[in-house]
């Protein structure tokens, strides 16, 4: 076996770095906040280049002002959402203002006043037959701001005097930007000009290419917290099994990803706890209370006997949640933790509010999936949980939640967070020694 020198390995790991740069951060500027490690991408510009190409379908385009890695789309409901500085997610309204915005920017002169901008992205809603005449409520006036606040962060927009901010002030102060129209033109990804609407745009932008099956897996490997089997189709499936191996290995070289292998799916995780936009154990509320849910219905929906194909068994994906489980068990938990443990008090007095902002983490996770009637391949099943794999073959064991109403599946992935369990075991020389283990779901 051939030692690799200490020049190879340092090689690896600036291309590993800048590998995992632009994945967590698509866009990279030479003055934007990951500016020291721009450089690192210019020298190695060729070469990632090629892999992204090889191994995921991206392109990466590298200028001398900027970096940007064109992933592409998963599917309907499969995207990253943007948010804002308060982690509100961005609404349709917010992102219609974004791309009127773009629009505008991509022609705008090098310097322009932020007045005159909102007069130009008027202009185009009214050409694009948007109506923004609300504009002038303070509501709206907040949304603008987030999504210029969204282009100043690219560096699409630069605040040379005053703040985008000052559009959602009553006095509507003025602002000097400067526009870097080559970064506004690279934000965009998708494929336009060859989509009819927005659903046409997210399915295209979905399309793996030539790439096929292979492509699309790996996609979902590193864009999603976990792949499920019954997620895929039965030639993604055959691929996924038969390379997985080979595969953890690849992600291990290329962007420093531990790959774990379960009869249920594969799950790429990051040592480092960086290449992630959803963390769980988190702060907050809404973190909080998911953790602690999630490991109460582990805890309760455990299978006694879990199925597994190499003992005959058939493959359990997911167990049904009984219906008020959810509700009751988060009643419980704002009695215990929310009301000494300084919850948000929007949260602990609404507990809808809760429970709805606990089941969307949950979801984006892949711990939580809805549950749906048992529907053929050709009704328009669900996205994100298929009660039939796309032959329409059901794949999957949720213990009777096919043919149910509407409700809740608890995932295979919510097993890493089941609660501990103590264990003692008699020793001669050290009686009472205490160990831990983890449950399996």
């Amino acid at each position: 076996m051939t030692v690799p020198s200490a020049h190879d390995v340092a090689l690896a790991a600036e291309r590993r770095s800048a590998a995992r740069l632009l994945l967590a951060h698509p866009l990279v500027t030479a003055k934007g906040r990951h500016a020291d490690l721009f450089p690192l991408i210019r020298r190695h510009a060729e070469w990632l280049a090629q892999r992204f190409q090889q191994v995921l379908g991206y392109q990466l385009l590298v200028d001398t002002g900027y970096a940007r890695l064109f992933k592409a789309g998963l599917g309907h409901r499969s995207g990253h959402r943007l948010v804002r500085s308060t982690g509100t997610p961005f609404t349709p309204r917010t992102y219609a203002c974004l791309a009127l915005a773009l629009s505008v920017l991509v022609t705008a002169p090098e310097q322009m006043l932020l007045s005159r901008l909102v007069a130009d992205l008027k202009a185009a809603a009214a050409d694009a037959g948007i109506e923004l005449e609300g504009t002038g409520r303070q509501a709206e006036k907040r949304t603008l701001a987030a999504a210029l606040r969204q282009l100043v962060d690219w560096g699409a927009l630069v605040e040379t005097d005053g703040s985008v901010a000052a559009v959602a002030h009553e006095d509507a102060g003025e602002a000097l930007l400067t526009v870097d129209r080559e970064v506004a033109r690279a934000l965009v990804a998708g494929p336009l000009a060859q989509s009819r609407d927005g659903a046409d745009l997210v399915r295209r932008g979905a399309d793996p290419g030539f790439g096929g099956p292979r492509t699309y897996v790996r996609r979902k490997l590193v864009e999603t917290p976990v792949v499920y089997l019954d997620e895929l189709t039965d030639s993604e499936r055959d691929w996924l099994r038969t390379r997985q191996r080979r595969e953890a290995q690849a992600f291990s070289e290329l962007l420093g990803l531990e790959a774990e292998i379960r009869a249920e799916g594969v799950a790429l995780v990051d040592p480092e706890d960086e290449l992630t936009d959803l963390r769980l154990p988190g702060t907050g509320t809404v973190a909080q209370a998911a953790l602690l849910l999630v490991e109460r219905l582990v805890d309760r929906l455990r299978p006694e006997r879990p199925g597994h194909p190499a003992t005959g068994g058939e493959l359990v994906v997911g167990v049904p949640i009984p219906e008020g489980l959810v509700e009751r068990t988060l009643a419980g938990l704002v009695e215990e933790y929310g009301r000494r443990g300084n919850w948000q008090r929007g949260y602990v007095e609404d507990l809808p509010e809760l429970r709805d902002a606990v089941l969307d983490l949950l979801v984006r996770m892949q711990l939580v999936a809805p549950r749906y009637p048992l529907r053929s391949a050709g009704e328009g099943l669900p996205p994100r949980y298929p009660e039939a794999a796309p032959d329409g073959r059901p794949v999957t064991d949720v213990s009777g939640a096919r043919g149910a109403g509407i409700g809740w599946v608890l995932l295979a992935a919510a097993s890493r967070y089941s609660p501990h369990v103590t264990v003692r075991k008699a020793a001669a020389t050290q009686p009472g020694s205490v160990t831990q283990q983890e449950l399996p779901l």
